[in-house]
């Protein structure tokens, strides 16, 4: 299971965009997720467009996955001049708790058409399992 951290790790979505303010690296604007679980893993598709793959990071330290990205403007030269900007720029990030259900360690990602998905597989404890019995032959005790 995927977990959404508190508030104090991520600011509000619909505020930080509405405002058009750039991310920072120290107050990066949230990048929309969304989760489903499909067969033993779970699978978060963040919305990164236009973003090199390059500048896509993720970590992961203990429970808390971060994945983080930054858009840069395109270059331009000295003749160029901007008439209309509106695609956001700058730092991008978002943070989800991992489960201990999760396998951090088998976490692959691929960028596809500004795309990125993560497949988080479930650990093997967390899947069901079964506990076999086993039989002791222990001598019965007769009446007497």
């Amino acid at each position: 299971m995927l977990m959404r951290p508190g508030s104090f790790l991520e600011p509000d979505l619909p505020d930080r965009r509405a405002t058009g303010v750039r991310g920072t690296w120290s107050r990066p604007v949230p990048v929309p997720v969304d989760t489903c679980r499909v067969d033993d893993a779970y699978v978060a598709v963040f919305d990164l467009p236009g973003v090199d793959p390059d500048a896509i990071d993720i970590e992961i330290e203990r429970n808390l996955l971060t994945v983080r990205a930054e858009r840069r403007p395109l270059a331009q030269g000295d003749e160029v001049r901007t008439e209309l900007s509106e695609r956001p720029l700058g730092v991008f990030a978002r943070r989800l708790l991992l489960a201990d259900t999760l396998d951090p360690d088998g976490i692959t990602a691929t960028y596809e058409a500004g795309v990125l998905t993560l497949r988080i597989p479930l650990a093997e404890r967390a899947g069901p399992r079964r506990i076999s019995v086993t039989r002791t032959d222990v001598p019965r005790r007769t009446g007497g």
